[in-house]
């Protein structure tokens, strides 16, 4: 017996990957720009630039992305005063459904963003980080098997979200399910914002608990659903990521920056530095101004 096999439709395909980075700029940072025949899309990940596309000038904030379609010139600098952390992805894909990312910008929402961590997390087990140019001359050979075929997986599944938001009326009767989840994002949204606001000052679960009106047990539950890290693992990273923020931005010495970030010394704080980023805080510091000076 013959059986009848269904082809699958494919949306959005893509074909290459040409370039991934995760870049960390300096507040004075300028990009004279390019233009090329393939897609590229830009993600603000912390503070914010402004971008020039063509005829367009565009204001991204952090949690923004911008896609340039091919052939189109663009160029873009940080603000001066914020000091911006941005992904930046190019492609091939000559799927038709890509005429709707034609001069879109938009803010991601909390799945679109866990896409695209997932890729760039692939990418790290895939590829040497930081990303480099060719990505096929840094591949790994030890890392999760798959991993090149997940940032494809990943990438065109984010692609997808986004074009099922841009491409479908928000319905205003939402399903139970639909509403907690809204509900338990906003809880993470707030428990984020109560750590950025303390970044400098010592954060118990006791102190969150009794902030949100939510237990310990519930904290944690929805934080490391909604996260992928516990509380205080978030609350650590943000610290380290603030500490490289005003690194980039200069006016600091180490001593203030570890008092402004919760460290409670200089060498506690260097040790943790290194810990998390591979390098003291003197040595990041001649990293970006070795890359303001080469690409400046």
């Amino acid at each position: 017996m013959s059986h009848l096999r269904t082809r699958l439709k494919k949306t959005i395909e893509i074909k290459q990957m040409i370039t991934m980075y995760y870049f960390e700029f300096g507040k004075e940072y300028v990009y004279q720009g390019e233009k090329h025949d393939f897609w590229e899309f830009l993600y603000v990940d912390k503070g914010e630039i402004e971008v020039f596309a063509d005829d367009r000038r565009l204001h991204l904030e952090q949690g923004s992305i911008v896609f340039h379609k091919p052939n189109e010139f663009h160029r873009f600098h940080a603000n001066r005063v914020k000091a911006p952390n941005v992904i930046v992805m190019t492609f091939d894909c000559d799927s038709p459904a890509m005429k709707h990312f034609h001069n879109l910008a938009i803010r991601l929402e909390a799945d679109e963003r866990n896409l695209l961590a997932s890729i760039i997390e692939e990418g790290t087990h895939a590829f040497g980080f930081p990303f480099r140019y060719p990505l096929r001359d840094h591949r790994l050979t030890n890392g999760p098997i798959g991993s090149e075929q997940m940032i494809k997986l990943y990438l065109e599944m984010f692609l997808i979200r986004l074009l099922r938001r841009v491409r479908t009326p928000t319905s205003d009767s939402l399903l139970p399910s639909m509403v907690k989840e809204k509900s338990d994002e906003a809880v993470v949204k707030s428990i984020v914002r109560y750590l950025e606001e303390r970044v400098g000052s010592p954060v118990t679960l006791g102190d969150i608990s009794d902030s949100l009106h939510l237990s310990k047990t519930r904290l944690k539950e929805l934080f490391k659903k909604g996260t992928g890290l516990t509380i205080m693992e978030y609350f650590a990273k943000l610290r380290i990521e603030k500490a490289k923020l005003l690194i980039r931005e200069q006016p600091n010495n180490f001593t203030e920056i570890a008092g402004m970030t919760g460290f409670g010394s200089v060498h506690y704080f260097s040790k943790a530095f290194k810990k998390a980023t591979g390098m003291n805080p003197s040595e990041y510091a001649r990293s970006v101004k070795g890359r303001l000076k080469s690409q400046g």
